[in-house]
């Protein structure tokens, strides 16, 4: 770099020098950068996986423009496929066949709690022009982050997990058995690979062959809900009245589970990162700030049509299924599936088309294989491929279940490193200027932080308690001990970050951090040469 260029890049980012200098090379601060420009060095730094950036249409005579809105729609869309997940779907099924209606106020709060952290996610990228992965590299020390890359990668492989079985299972319902699930999984896998190719052909494309997707579960599952015609009455009691009368340990942990399922930790580093696929000048105050605008209201829609379709997998079982027993199910083909006695009807996603063709006939089922294989192609294909062979092991879909709750597990233990760090980073001015949490949110966000880990960790116990083995509550006791020590270095620098800032080690030295964590030993410039 010239010493011209370097000199323009001092003049540009004078808040990023003067907190470097300030605080004795100790913090490293990110100035918002220009819209890049072909050939320069920013725009290697600053690209996207889809090479494509979509430009904005210029409106300033209007306060909001639908233009301007449909410019922005796609990555809340790609987003919302994680809340649609066959992981999720199974979540809605058992809750509606446990709780019936009694539990959809706890998908609502799921939901909304969802959109605030993809909220934070999404303003992240946007002001900074960097994914929270690439914040958490040049933010935390090189320990921290090999270890946040390495849970993340393991919420990233448990959720393909889920959503390569959810594909195989809906290809077995749809050959009538004739396609064992280890080659249900080879085709997933193949076909995911051909579709991916689409980005060749420009994002939008892509971005509309996952609204087609998500179209096709809509059409799917709706078709089941009108099938089945659930109680319009009951449905918005139980989704505004916040109780559950009558209960028990079962509908509890399904409360729990529904949490786990909707608030996954990898897709908030995913919408930081789709983020930056439009063409926004990061330099110009007014354009960051109308695109969170847009993001934001982009990101609501999506996840109010997620939301709808999940309503409609949860209501369907809570109408047609609630307090069933296994002798009910007439399904002589599938005896080994139900037995004759008077137990509660246990369901997963593969019991229930079977007993949705049951009930309801042959068309219900495969129109309910079609929504699952659309929902595990399309969140596969946002996801990565790593461990995709080892699904193959298992040799038949009846011991699915089992497996899913353990995925669930995983992930809600991944959640508090993606939740601390994107709360951390986005209360951070010298990282994101003027769009800085306020105290609203560095309080509101600090308590939906809190109480979704805490919910998901107690969604954890219930799980281990359950394995009933001495051996695996040792081992467990010592990967706590681990987890929670790493867990609470992360929230010390979140504590900081929120304007607790006697915690922070220098004060010991009579010097004040003025809000930023000790993140960093090393000093970097805000532009990489």
């Amino acid at each position: 770099m010239t010493e011209q260029e370097a000199d323009v890049l001092e003049e540009e980012s004078p808040q990023a020098n003067g907190d470097i200098q300030n605080t004795q090379g100790q913090y490293r601060s990110i100035s918002p950068p220009a819209s890049p420009v072909a050939g320069t060095l920013d725009d290697e730094q600053f690209s996207t996986y889809f090479e494509e950036k979509i430009p904005i249409p210029d409106d300033v005579t209007k306060i909001f423009s639908f233009r301007k809105l449909w410019a922005f729609t796609g990555p809340g869309f790609l987003m919302s496929i994680a809340y649609l997940d066959p992981g999720n779907i199974e979540s809605d099924l058992q809750s509606g066949a446990k709780a019936g209606f009694k539990l959809l106020w706890v998908l609502l709060v799921a939901t909304i709690i969802g959109l605030l952290l993809q909220r934070l996610g999404a303003r992240l990228g946007v002001v900074t022009g960097m994914h929270l992965a690439e914040v958490c590299h040049r933010q935390y020390p090189a320990v921290p982050r090999i270890i946040l890359w390495f849970m993340v990668e393991l919420a990233i492989i448990g959720s393909d997990m889920q959503e390569v079985i959810g594909c195989a299972i809906a290809f077995n319902l749809l050959s009538v058995g004739r396609i064992p699930l280890w080659g249900g999984v080879l085709i997933t896998i193949t076909d995911t690979f051909v579709f991916l190719f689409l980005d060749k052909y420009g994002l939008r494309k892509l971005e509309l062959f996952f609204g087609f997707l998500i179209t096709i579960m809509a059409i799917s599952f709706g078709y089941e809900y009108v099938k089945v015609g659930p109680d319009q009455g009951e449905l918005l009691k139980g989704m505004f009245l916040p109780y559950c009368q009558g209960c028990g340990t079962p509908q509890m942990e399904q409360a729990v589970g529904i949490v786990g399922a909707v608030i996954m930790p990898h897709n908030i580093y995913l919408h930081s990162a789709l983020v930056k696929s439009r063409q926004i000048d990061r330099g110009n105050k007014k354009e960051v700030k109308e695109a969170n605008k847009y993001y934001f209201i982009e990101s609501t829609i999506a996840l109010f049509v997620s939301f709808l379709i999940n309503v409609f997998v949860v209501a369907v079982f809570a109408e047609a299924f609630y307090k069933k027993t296994n002798k009910e199910v007439v399904s002589s083909p599938h005896t080994e599936l139900f037995p004759m006695d008077d137990n509660p009807l246990e369901v997963d996603i593969y019991k229930g088309g079977v007993v949705l063709g049951c009930f309801f006939g042959s068309a219900a089922l495969y129109i309910w294989a079609v929504g699952i294989l659309a929902a595990g192609q399309s969140s596969t294909m946002t996801g990565t491929y790593s461990g995709h062979y080892c699904r193959s092991i298992f040799q038949d879909v009846q011991h699915m279940t089992g497996m899913n709750d353990f995925l669930n597990v995983l992930q809600s233990l991944q959640l508090p490193f993606a939740l601390i760090p994107i709360l951390t980073f986005t209360s951070m001015t010298s990282i994101m200027d003027d769009f800085a949490n306020g105290l609203f949110w560095k309080i509101g966000g600090g308590v939906v932080v809190l109480m979704v880990c805490a919910i998901n960790m107690y969604f954890v116990v219930v799980y281990v308690q359950s394995l009933d083995s001495v051996a695996l509550y040792v081992l467990a006791a010592f990967l706590c001990i681990a987890y929670l020590c790493f867990v609470c270095y992360l929230a010390w620098q979140c504590l900081i970050a929120l304007g607790i800032s006697c915690l922070d080690v220098s004060c010991l030295g009579g010097r004040v951090s003025n809000n930023r964590p000790a993140l960093l030993i090393e000093e970097q410039p805000a532009y990489d040469t």
